[in-house]
């Protein structure tokens, strides 16, 4: 499309049955125009999402009736879900769609796409690096799908989250696990937390675990020898597990079924069916009033009783949640998350802001994304030149022995003997150097000076080192010198230097035990008793 003038991005209606989100909003499509293009929008496209066809010609937009005079006008299609067959007869050469595409189980959209000489970039396969976060729709999607998970569950739950004791009687806090900590795991975390129920999170990648427990839930930790795979190694997705691992697993949940109060399942991973890790038994094993979530339910689902788009109860009174449109039940976040990835897409395909796309397949993120261009297929992408980096296993120190322990602190005293004596050696032959040239005057005051230095430095540096600041090292450190130099002026027969020397020992005493008082209450405050 280089050296087009006016170039069009429109988005038209969404025709899947239930979908309420849009790919523009208002504020994008101002975003767009900055970078140079013309914005068009279907009639009623964003009505179902909260934005009227007013506020879109307030932003400057085109309102185009009918999807057909749409796709005809425009040279760049954005959308959400993945275009109907009809959607896709309707591209030309040249044109290109912006969408979630999902190219391995959609090979006859490729091969509708590539026939036609469409440029395709699936929203989906935006690679999972740090420089493409801003355009990554799963992620923003997933994190919607997380909260309105809790929120969904709460709306079918008979209690409070958060404990409370009244008047009437005392409430105890809802039991949530999260089985996934990926990030529409975390986002379910992170909302039943806030909402004050007791959190549990479960998880096959060990590096979550941090993550789980820093955002005030309880990570479930499973007791198995198998190494589980870095996630950074496997583009952010667990590893599918061994049948020794699943095993374990399950008989961990079962363990927990009967605690909680409320299960939101997250695991699943792109282009495989959903791995079932709530089975019959467990949710037989739960109370009446419980709830499921299941998150995973349009690819079969987490949990074995999971209908996919229903909410059903079982005969033990346990309420499991199947649906598969969680982000269009909160439709305008949804819709704006989404048209910002959008919009920062065409930011990188738009790097002069001029208006005119430069699909540049050296760069890893459009490259990653791109599934049809120049009438060839180009799924699947390489993988990107800048991998994420796994986190490498942490190794346990070694334990020493008591024999290596006392071997080991015998060196130690033995280095800092030789230090010593070396610096005593050394300060001698500097005395004897001075003392051969310096009048004797001289030196009696100056090897006072020099003892009350040693002895000042020895007491300060025994001292813990919890009751230091380097305030406080270097103030006590004078303050030692100080002391000690004044008890040897103490025995002078003028009156006027014993006054001075006991005014210097009162002061200087004061500093130090203020000091460390002072800083014991410091200390204090950060003590749970």
């Amino acid at each position: 499309m280089r050296g087009k003038t006016d170039v069009k991005i429109g988005t038209p209606k969404e025709v899947f049955e239930g979908e309420a989100r849009v790919a523009m909003t208002p504020d994008s499509a101002r975003q767009l125009q900055k970078l140079g293009y013309e914005c068009a929008i279907e009639a009623g496209a964003g009505s179902a999402a909260g934005f009227s066809d007013a506020a879109y010609k307030e932003a400057g937009v085109k309102v185009i009736k009918g999807a057909a005079p749409l796709w005809k006008a425009v040279d760049i299609i954005a959308k959400v879900r993945p275009p109907t067959e009809t959607e896709m007869k309707r591209l030309r050469e040249g044109q290109t769609l912006i969408s979630f595409f999902y190219p391995a189980a959609n090979e006859k959209l490729m091969d509708l796409a590539k026939s036609k000489g469409a440029n395709t970039i699936a929203m989906d396969m935006v690679p999972r690096i740090s420089r493409a976060q801003k355009m990554d729709a799963l992620s923003s999607m997933a994190n919607i799908a997380g909260y309105r998970a809790v929120i969904e569950a709460g709306s079918n739950f008979g209690r409070f989250f958060t404990g409370q004791v009244t008047a009437a009687g005392k409430v105890p806090p809802a039991k949530v696990l999260v089985v996934g900590a990926g990030v529409a795991g975390l986002a379910a975390i992170g909302t039943a937390t806030s909402l004050g129920a007791i959190t549990y999170a479960f998880d096959v990648r060990p590096e979550v675990a941090e993550q789980i427990e820093s955002m005030g839930a309880e990570f479930v930790f499973l007791e198995f020898d198998e190494q589980q795979q870095d996630g950074a190694a496997t583009g952010g997705y667990a590893a599918p597990s061994s049948p020794e691992f699943r095993d374990k697993q399950l008989e961990k949940f079962r363990e927990l079924a009967p605690e909680m109060d409320i299960v939101i399942t997250t695991a699943l991973i792109p282009n495989r069916d959903a791995p079932v890790l709530w089975t019959k038994d467990m949710v037989e094993a739960m109370k009446p009033g419980s709830v499921i979530v299941d998150l995973a339910a349009e690819r079969g689902g987490n949990c074995e009783l999971t209908v996919p788009d229903e909410k059903i109860v079982t005969e033990g009174g346990v309420t499991i949640v199947g649906y598969t449109d969680f982000p269009s039940r909160m439709a305008a976040q949804s819709s704006t998350l989404y048209a910002t990835n959008i919009r920062h897409m065409m930011t990188d395909l738009t790097p002069e802001k001029d208006g005119e796309v430069n699909h540049d397949m050296e760069d890893d993120v459009i490259r990653g994304a791109t599934v049809t261009f120049e009438n060839e297929i180009t799924f699947p992408p390489p993988p990107p030149k800048i991998q994420a980096i796994a986190a490498q296993p942490k190794e346990k120190p070694k334990e020493l022995t008591p024999e290596e322990k006392r071997a080991q602190e015998l060196a130690a005293f033995k280095e800092a003997t030789k230090q010593q004596v070396a610096m005593l050696a050394a300060g001698g032959v500097l005395m004897l150097v001075i003392g051969a040239y310096a009048p004797a005057s001289f030196m009696q005051h100056f090897i006072v000076f020099a003892l009350a230095c040693f002895v000042g430095f020895q007491v300060i540096w025994n001292v813990s080192h919890a009751l230091h600041t380097p305030l406080m090292a270097i103030t006590n450190a004078i303050s030692g010198i100080i002391v000690v130099g004044a008890l040897l002026q103490i025995g002078s027969p003028s009156y006027l230097v014993i006054f001075l020397s006991f005014i210097s020992v009162l002061i200087a005493s004061i500093n130090i035990v203020g000091g460390f008082l002072v800083t014991r209450r410091m200390l204090a405050m950060f003590q749970k008793s």
